[in-house]
């Protein structure tokens, strides 16, 4: 059974036991966390929300919240001496899937 939920305005496609990494959320590790948003339901057969599925929730447990690598952001125009470099580290926060419930 997989479901397709969406939070931090990105779609995931997740199975029981699965661990992805999705923006951050306010939440400690260990933490137990509940996603609503459940657009889709597959396995047998494929259930198809409007926009949402009714009654279908995905609980999963917080592994660990971190930053992702540094990327680099270099600014530069030619000609005028303008450059300007920059970098950022998108945070995360990783979850495993524990029960999808229908």
């Amino acid at each position: 059974m997989y479901a397709i939920i969406a939070t931090g305005g990105k779609q995931y496609k997740v199975s029981e036991g699965d661990t992805i990494i999705i923006e951050k959320l306010d939440v400690q590790a260990g933490d137990t966390v509940t996603f609503d948003q459940v657009l889709a339901v597959g396995g047998d057969s494929l259930t198809i929300g409007s926009p949402t599925v009714a009654g279908a929730s995905v609980s999963a447990s917080v592994v660990e919240n971190g930053k992702a690598k540094k990327i680099i952001v270099y600014k530069y125009k030619r000609k005028s001496g303008y450059h300007k470099k920059n970098g950022h580290r998108q945070q995360f926060t990783k979850v495993k899937i524990e029960k999808i419930s229908v």
